[in-house]
């Protein structure tokens, strides 16, 4: 068998249990997605000749990846793609101070001696959050915000000491993948509550069925995978401590402009995704997981995570920072940590430090509004023009699904469609939820103007024939 440079120090025999595994016969079938324009022969990579036939120099080097780079596909209009990952302004003073050296090339804190810079920098994001979440207790951080929900189910079974959680079939799938991912080895009950069909929320007579002594949390997405806003979280929540259970709520952070906080819903642990806050899409990451907790130290000693704390010098005179509960990570604890995260993805959080002090909560809250405002419209339009909407009955948030039922067409069809017109239409949800049929996920930000709403309308009218 060929050794493959993409897969060093295998032996063959460890490659070919790999491939049983994964019901293939070559490794090579594992790249067969990618296009034949893009691939770029194994022998040239071995050379470091990449298709010249000979060594080249830095100026050819760098008008051959620029050539490459010019194949990729820049949409304007900003994708309309729900599902998680949205396109929002990201203000140029954020990417300025990233870039900083003194920010970029840091890594984990360990020596607070020489990093009071950074750690400052985290101890704001830290503050900004739990003031934005209305918790306690916030770390830095998490690599995404589905791994922050799989640590929060985690952590929820070693507080409570129980085997059984309890996830709405209405949260991002894409969460719950990882969420399985995460738990599996560890022997958990994982139910699904379903969700009531007239309004896309979580179906409280199941949720109250399936509720008992052997639950150790409940999970809830507000706003849920829908874009839809779960208008009974306070009752939700109740019933989960009326059994002793950890309540754990999901957010995306910029609807916190408008809806209310975890805090205020009685979370004991609050989790997101902080793409939204000056990120980017970034082809899909880095991104950042959001991670708080209210003040109990039964919670606040089994996070996962890093802690940035603020103390002073002996004799009172000067502040500073460090790494605080530091029993949880890998580097003292090892195999009985609380979580093996390697990283802290603490430049993310920093952009998003950046990001939040930048709007302020009055910013925060005048964008929340141009977010619900633009949806709004578009889903308006949409009525307006034929396509079915009305799905569900709660209000929404940023997204919202469209359904694309008896049209002769699949949405997977009118996706390729929209693509020759250099528009990226919404998240087919269709794999995970069959139910809703020829159903689309859209999303809409202050990057999506009403001209760019109106053109999107007028070219799935043209594509569908309404």
């Amino acid at each position: 068998m060929d050794n493959h440079p993409w897969i060093p120090n295998s032996t063959d025999d460890v490659k070919r249990k790999i491939m049983e595994k994964l019901g293939i016969s070559s490794i090579d079938e594992l790249f067969k997605d990618i296009p034949d324009k893009a691939r770029i022969e194994r022998t040239e990579w071995d050379r470091l000749e990449i298709g010249f036939g000979k060594p080249i120099s830095e100026i050819e080097a760098k008008r051959y990846i620029n050539g490459l780079l010019e194949k990729n596909k820049v949409f304007d209009p900003p994708p309309f793609m729900g599902g998680g990952s949205y396109p929002h302004y990201v203000p140029a003073i954020v990417k300025y101070i990233v870039s900083r050296g003194e920010f970029l090339t840091a890594y984990t804190p360990y020596q607070p001696e020489v990093s009071q810079g950074l750690m400052q920098a985290l101890f704001e994001y830290q503050s900004l959050m739990a003031e934005l979440l209305d918790m306690d207790v916030v770390n830095a951080s998490m690599y995404d915000g589905a791994s922050a929900l799989a640590e929060a189910l985690l952590m929820s079974i070693r507080v409570k000491r129980r085997k059984k959680v309890l996830i709405p079939r209405n949260i991002n799938p894409f969460y719950r993948e990882v969420a399985e991912t995460y738990l599996e080895p560890h022997s958990v009950k994982i139910e699904y509550i379903p969700y009531d069909r007239r309004t896309g929320l979580i179906d409280l007579e199941e949720l109250a069925s399936k509720l008992d002594r052997e639950t150790a949390a409940v999970f809830i997405q507000n706003p849920n995978f829908f874009g839809l806003i779960e208008e009974n979280a306070l009752d939700i929540s109740d019933y989960t401590h009326k059994h002793d259970a950890l309540f754990i709520v999901g957010v995306d952070p910029l609807s916190l402009g408008l809806i209310k906080p975890p805090g205020e819903l009685e979370a004991d642990i609050a989790i997101g995704e902080g793409q939204p806050l000056g990120l980017g899409m970034n082809y899909g990451g880095p991104y950042l997981g959001i991670f708080a907790v209210r003040y109990d130290m039964k919670l606040i000693r089994q996070m996962p995570g890093r802690i940035i704390g603020l103390t002073t010098t002996v004799d009172g005179s000067e502040r500073g920072f460090a790494m605080i509960l530091q029993t949880r990570e890998q580097h003292i604890r090892r195999e009985k940590a609380t979580s093996n995260i390697c990283t802290n993805e603490a430049l993310s959080a920093i952009a998003a430090a950046v990001y939040l002090s930048l709007l302020g909560s009055d910013g925060i809250r005048e964008l929340a509004e141009l977010i619900y405002y633009r949806s709004h419209y578009a889903y308006e339009l949409f009525k307006r023009n034929g396509f079915k909407v009305d799905i569900f009955e709660a209000d929404f948030f940023k997204e919202f699904p469209v359904n694309f039922n008896g049209l002769g067409i699949s949405y997977g069809e009118i996706h390729e469609k929209l693509l020759e017109k250099n528009l990226h239409g919404g998240l087919y949800i269709r794999e995970w939820y069959p139910e809703l049929g020829e159903t689309a996920l859209f999303a809409f930000t202050e990057l999506h103007n009403v001209s760019d709403i109106e053109y999107l309308i007028e070219s799935l009218k043209s594509i569908v024939g309404v």
